[in-house]
């Protein structure tokens, strides 16, 4: 696949991305602390046994409704069809829900998985469409509301937004889908979202730019201090951004660890960004230096291997690479360019070829 275009299969948030949504999902259901699990993966129940599809999508209802420890979701109803690569039983369940329920930020949010399904099957009409609903949808809710104030309405309209520029693009139609992302930037200035689609705007634009210069004003960080990216000119430079929740970060660690080992000879620098998130495990409100201490925990016991490496402590660096996927590894080379710009866990093989392509 061509770099740059869109977001890559499987590289989408695995769940809804917003701090709302987190301790809401912490707080009712008490998840066990993320230190255990490695990250926010509610245990869903098992998938419906196979069989005629209006039995499998009426088996998926009745657990989305009956699930023991588990909300009344038609978000897990359509997400368990869409990980057996079933977009139809996915749609089933969604349409079952909404025959018997009116509509709602949930009901949009699930629509809003329908499109990114559709989207990784590369049914670009599909996805649009699904987009399209789920954020006519979304938006009825927004009257009279903020956008972070329901933990599903980020995700609906956050997916599609990313969905309808992803569509956009892989039609040729690259400068409508930046004005699109760059219109709806503006409109959600203030809420959780642009982070998100600025992430969808750097993947469009970013790579062969100069990278953003990493936010030191505040003069957080944890272990060494952080160098200024302007600092480093001479040196490529593998930023990685992360998560004191994200599972798959902690999974990438080996694999940066391994490139910083090989390349760190060859002046390679690498940079850990982190930010907080305004709680700690469970979903429990923390001011910051309660949440500081517990993001030095998490990265003593899963981070060991990346203990030489600086980490800038702040959100404007999220927001100005669009880290809204974590972990997003950004390679910037000699002179300060961007080269390379990804949104989710990336192997060791092909990190290592994109640092042996700079010059």
């Amino acid at each position: 696949m061509t770099r740059g275009c869109a977001l890559p299969p499987g590289s989408i948030e695995p769940v809804p991305q917003t701090v709302a949504w987190r301790r809401w999902w912490g707080r009712r259901f008490r998840l066990p602390t993320l230190d255990r699990t490695h990250g926010w993966q509610a245990k869903a129940p098992a998938p419906p046994p196979p069989g005629p599809p209006a039995v499998s999508a009426l088996l998926a209802l009745i657990l989305v409704l009956f699930a023991p420890a588990q909300p009344a979701s038609v978000v897990n109803g359509v997400r368990r069809f869409i990980a057996q690569h079933d977009l139809a039983g996915a749609e089933r369940v969604a349409r079952a829900w909404q025959a018997r329920n009116p509509a709602s930020p949930e009901l949009a949010a699930a629509l809003s998985w329908l499109a990114r399904a559709a989207w990784d099957a590369r049914n670009l009409d599909q996805a649009d469409a699904f987009a399209a609903e789920a954020g006519k949808m979304a938006s009825r809710f927004l009257i009279g509301q903020k956008l972070d104030d329901d933990p599903w309405l980020p995700t609906a309209e956050g997916a599609a937004i990313e969905v309808h520029a992803q569509v956009l693009a892989a039609r040729g139609e690259r400068p409508e889908a930046l004005d699109y992302l760059q219109a709806q930037l503006k409109q959600f200035a203030g809420t959780s979202l642009p982070e998100r689609i600025l992430k969808n705007i750097n993947l469009l634009a970013l790579e062969g730019k100069p990278a953003p210069p990493l936010d030191l004003r505040d003069a957080q960080w944890l272990g060494a201090q952080p160098p200024s990216l302007g600092s480093l000119r001479g040196h490529p430079i593998l930023l990685f951004f992360w998560a004191h929740w994200c599972g798959d970060c902690k999974a990438e660690v080996a694999i940066v660890a391994d490139i910083q080992r090989t390349f760190a000879p060859r002046g390679l620098v690498v940079i850990a960004p982190t930010r907080l998130y305004g709680y700690v495990a469970g979903g429990e409100d923390a001011p910051a230096a309660k949440e500081k201490a517990y993001i030095e925990e998490v990265r003593r016991r899963y981070y060991a291997a990346l203990a030489d490496v600086p980490v800038p402590l702040s959100a404007a660096n999220f927001i100005a690479y669009g880290a809204s996927t974590t972990p997003t590894l950004v390679l910037i080379d000699r002179a300060g360019v961007v080269r390379y710009y990804h949104p989710g866990a990336a192997g060791e093989a092909e990190l290592s070829a994109r640092i042996r392509a700079l010059r």
